[in-house]
């Protein structure tokens, strides 16, 4: 099933005007000009799906109009639609909402963002570590992840259920990967690390801070950190995997997740339109003063290692809390996530003239991205 809503230009600016104010970044849209609104495109991004996911629900605002698309069904086995207002895991679009926390605690002079993590830290880092917050937030700092195969399936369904205390996830004693601002290799730790000094630096839990500071302010009620808890309140897709059991294949139900292994770096839960609504205000300068937003848009001087400790040939993308990305001369700032079942992504233009969020329903952890959001991708912003 696949229905979608096409509204004119005429209603596009009304959530830009409803947040207040024009975007920090006017006038930045890149060096190409903005591609037109597409329908057609879109429709076909989506119809079909492909064997790859049940189910997907994409979101397209801005200057030319904007679309809204869902396509699949909410619950194997029904006809449900995907809910136009579902909510989903956005794994590690999490990040974006945990640097604004720390450089909203930078804006108030609670954090300096070029100080050594020890400062914050001195229990947990070994003694001489130099990295900074700045380089936990950007994926500079070389502190080792704990090797878990979080996306490997028999893994995951051993321990799906588990609670993880917040600092499991890093080789604290270990030795650095690599001298800290020597590289970018992307990873979950320096994102459990800036959780840490969100609650050190506050005396409460780091999701307070963005309950406090983004989520309330902004009216994003559907919008959660769910700590320890299982489900995914509200309307939503269901996520499954799918075995193969003696050349049997089945899918197994994944919705329900214990999110405490991705903590500060991946456990939030969200909708297409509040990550709109918060791509609007971060842009839009109510989160950040200028300043602290100059530094989430500063992408390191950096080569990008993968894991493996393998240079890849290519410059860093990743700044602190989001990815630049290029369509040809069109420059884009956003952020992608996925966890089991969910596989998600949002970007916008720094003068918000076109903005995308979506999520997908993916039929196997730990693949590559499904072919239906590469698709999404490109027909929203080329």
């Amino acid at each position: 099933m696949n229905r979608r809503s096409l509204l004119g230009g005429a209603l596009a600016g009304g959530l830009l005007a409803a947040t207040g104010g024009a975007p920090a970044y006017a006038g930045t849209t890149g060096a190409g000009q903005l591609p037109g609104l597409d329908p057609d495109a879109l429709d076909a991004a989506i119809d079909p799906l492909g064997d790859e996911v049940s189910g997907a629900l994409v979101r397209v605002e801005g200057a030319a109009g904007r679309w809204h698309g869902r396509a699949g069904v909410a619950e194997l086995g029904t006809a449900r639609p995907v809910p136009w207002n579902g909510r989903f895991r956005i794994g590690s679009m999490t990040k974006t909402f945990t640097a604004t926390a720390v450089l909203q605690l930078a804006a108030a002079g609670l954090v300096d963002v070029d100080a050594p993590l020890r400062r914050y830290l001195p229990d947990l880092l070994p003694e001489g570590y130099p990295g900074t917050v700045r380089q936990a937030l950007d994926h500079t700092h070389g502190l080792r992840g704990a090797q878990i195969p979080s996306k490997d399936p028999e893994w995951f369904f051993q321990h799906r259920y588990d609670t993880f205390a917040p600092g499991s996830q890093v080789r604290w004693t270990d030795t650095p990967l690599f001298t800290p601002g020597e590289r970018q290799q992307y990873s979950n730790a320096g994102y459990i690390v800036a959780g840490l000094v969100i609650e050190r630096v506050t005396g409460r839990p780091y999701a307070d801070a963005v309950r406090r500071g983004i989520l309330r302010p902004l009216g994003l009620h559907a919008t959660s950190l769910p700590g320890a808890r299982f489900d995914i309140p509200g309307p939503h897709a269901h996520g499954y995997q799918r075995v193969t059991d003696g050349g049997r294949v089945r899918y197994v139900d994944v919705t329900r997740l214990n999110p405490t292994l991705q903590w500060a770096a991946a456990e939030m839960i969200s909708t297409t339109g509040d990550l709109d609504d918060f791509l609007v205000a971060l842009f839009g300068g109510r989160l950040l003063p200028r300043r602290q937003l100059d530094v989430m848009l500063t992408v390191p001087q950096a080569p990008t290692w993968a894991p493996g400790e393998k240079a890849d040939g290519t410059d860093a993308t990743y700044s602190a809390g989001l990815t630049r990305f290029r369509f040809g001369g069109l420059e884009v700032w956003g952020k992608s996530g996925d966890r089991p079942g969910y596989n998600n992504g949002m970007g916008a233009t720094l003068d918000l003239r076109r903005r995308l969020t979506y999520s997908v329903n993916t039929l196997n952890m730990g693949g590559e991205q499904p072919a239906v959001a590469n698709r999404i991708i490109m027909a929203a912003l080329t």
